[in-house]
């Protein structure tokens, strides 16, 4: 199992619209590739073992102690399927951590499921949090 986790389980990254910076208050999009079905054969104690991974959910954390878990990957604007808004100005990391199904079948000799789903966390997504503020001016003459 610990073999094929390496290898069948992709780490998934958050990709963040606006990217790189957002506004205090806004609506932050994120979501993450496609979800699909990934699958690989280890060889394990001489044995081929064929690995499927199925994405079951997906639990994001936003950096600012803020997760939420969904069903879906998100999708980009204008879909605002998955969105944050941060209440503070400052540097964030976003991550991903995608909860798999996974189920194994050694030299064809038929399924097995593994018991619940294996959480795998994608590399970080650095996030810059700022302020707007309004300014009031004289209009031109």
């Amino acid at each position: 199992m610990s073999e094929s986790k390496d290898v069948a389980f992709p780490g998934l990254r958050v990709k963040v619209q606006p990217a790189e910076k957002t506004l205090v208050n806004l609506d932050t999009i994120v979501y993450t590739d496609q979800a699909k079905v990934s699958s690989t054969t280890v060889t394990l104690l001489g044995f081929p073992v064929l690995v499927e991974a199925t994405p079951m959910s997906y639990t994001w954390r936003f950096g600012d102690g803020t997760t939420v878990t969904t069903e879906s990957p998100g999708k980009p604007y204008p879909a605002k399927e998955i969105t944050h808004k941060y209440l503070k100005r400052g540097a964030v990391s976003v991550t991903l951590t995608t909860n798999y199904a996974a189920r194994f079948n050694v030299d064809g000799t038929g399924w097995q499921y593994i018991q619940g789903t294996v959480p795998i966390t994608g590399p970080a997504t650095p996030l810059q949090v700022q302020e707007a503020v309004p300014v009031l001016v004289d209009p031109p003459n």
